[in-house]
């Protein structure tokens, strides 16, 4: 999806709350992967520190992922916290209360008539950062890509978080992100 249509869609996105719905939204909103969200745990998420950490066996290169929450990614959050199911483990269960299928992602977006796969949000992400001129290390981190370059990945070891007291480019990045995404369609 060009990332000038992911607002609108969002948008329309949020009109019929469900855990697939949620779960597509805070894909579209962190850059991650399907599975990540899919298996998406209550206690991988910090919300004070407004943290999620991807455990390694859930990431395509088996690294534990730490991803920074916006605005928008916490009112996702809240809004799938005051539908959680009893007894669920995952933040966004299927229809069995455990993790939702591979396909029921790309099953929302057949339902909303859209020809776009759910793993084309990164792309769209991408794009958007590439537009709004943030620097391709800071994206590719975000997207928990390796570094190519075997002298850069060497000497490069930063995560981009930053601290609390100083915000790192990372946290910009995805805080910059949720509010072109979000705009004012943050329902509460």
């Amino acid at each position: 999806m060009p990332y000038v249509a992911v607002p609108s869609f969002l948008t329309a996105l949020r009109r019929k709350p469900s855990y697939s719905r949620l779960a597509l939204d805070l894909l579209i909103l962190t850059g991650v992967r399907s599975q990540e969200v899919r298996l998406a745990k209550w206690d991988e998420f910090d919300l004070d520190q407004r943290l999620w950490t991807i455990p390694a066996e859930h990431m395509k290169r088996s690294r534990a992922h730490i991803v920074p929450l916006s605005e928008a990614a916490m009112a996702v959050l809240v809004r799938a916290e005051a539908m959680r199911l009893e007894g669920a483990e995952v933040a966004f269960p299927g229809m069995t209360g455990k993790a939702m299928s591979n396909m029921t992602l790309l099953k929302v977006m057949r339902d909303m008539q859209e020809p776009f796969h759910v793993h084309g949000f990164r792309s769209s992400f991408t794009d958007w950062a590439a537009n709004e001129g943030f620097p391709n290390a800071v994206v590719e981190a975000a997207l928990a890509h390796k570094t190519p370059d075997a002298v850069q990945a060497a000497y490069r070891r930063t995560t981009f978080l930053g601290t609390a007291e100083n915000p790192g480019a990372r946290v910009k990045l995805m805080e910059s992100w949720g509010t072109y995404c979000s705009g004012s369609s943050i329902e509460e």
